[in-house]
């Protein structure tokens, strides 16, 4: 059966976002047309990428014949067209194994959960505790200055600031979740300094009482199935370790 002409968009900005997250490099009607299946000419192709973009949810780089995500598509994608996925069975095990040590204390559960959550996403790490005031651990801001330094310098510096005062991190944290993962891309965060970041932000509770928040923090364009993956199965870890 032919697809309509949302359900053709539909797939075509599914495939640009998931190949500009794993080359951060434009995309091209050739590569969507190489891919895409076989009832769809080069031309239909080329008027889809024209309309995602004038809807807002492609753009067009000046240096490029390619096209990649907007913070809009990037929403989309979130919303509607992203499919969860499981972990590897390697890392499920890896991961396990790291919480099967016996943790005693919140302390340790904590700064193994930070650990584990930015080594699987390669993204920032954050765990904020219920009660711990002006307080949160965070791992793995290197991941994220590497992948943000193409932005400059400046852009790395706010960020790891924003990181350091802690309370405009805390504000996104503690915000009602309406869902069992939130998921704020830009500038959604309401913080100038995540702008071209996204943030991905998850409950967790302790079989003993302890409860908070686990979050990733990485770039706009971070692998978000595997992001969403690894907090629903870390928070799981959490609460049977403790």
């Amino acid at each position: 059966m032919r697809k309509s002409s949302h359900e053709r968009k539909d797939v075509v900005l599914g495939m640009v976002v998931r190949h500009y997250i794993q080359t951060t490099v434009p995309v091209s009607s050739a590569y969507i047309a190489e891919e895409y299946e076989k009832d769809i000419s080069s031309a239909t192709i080329r008027n889809i990428l024209a309309e995602l973009e004038g809807d807002g949810y492609l753009m067009h780089p000046h240096t490029s014949a390619g096209r990649v995500p907007t913070e809009r598509g990037y929403r989309y994608y979130v919303d509607f067209l992203m499919q969860e996925i499981q972990l590897i069975e390697e890392d499920r095990r890896r991961v396990h194994k790291e919480y099967e040590r016996g943790i005693e204390e919140l302390e340790a559960l904590v700064e193994t959960t930070t650990e584990v959550l930015a080594d699987l996403t390669h993204c920032t790490s954050i765990v904020s505790v219920d009660g711990w005031t002006h307080h949160y651990v965070c791992r793995g801001t290197n991941y994220l200055a590497e992948a943000i330094g193409m932005q400059g310098l400046q852009k790395v510096v706010a960020i790891l600031k924003a990181l350091e005062e802690k309370d405009r991190v805390l504000a996104v944290l503690r915000r009602d979740l309406d869902r069992r993962i939130k998921i704020y891309i830009g500038q959604e965060t309401d913080c100038d300094a995540f702008d071209g970041c996204a943030m991905a932000v998850a409950r967790f509770a302790t079989r003993r009482g302890p409860a908070g928040r686990i979050a990733v923090l990485g770039p706009v364009r971070m692998d978000y199935p595997r992001v969403v993956s690894t907090l629903e199965y870390v928070s799981e870890l959490m609460h049977e370790a403790m």
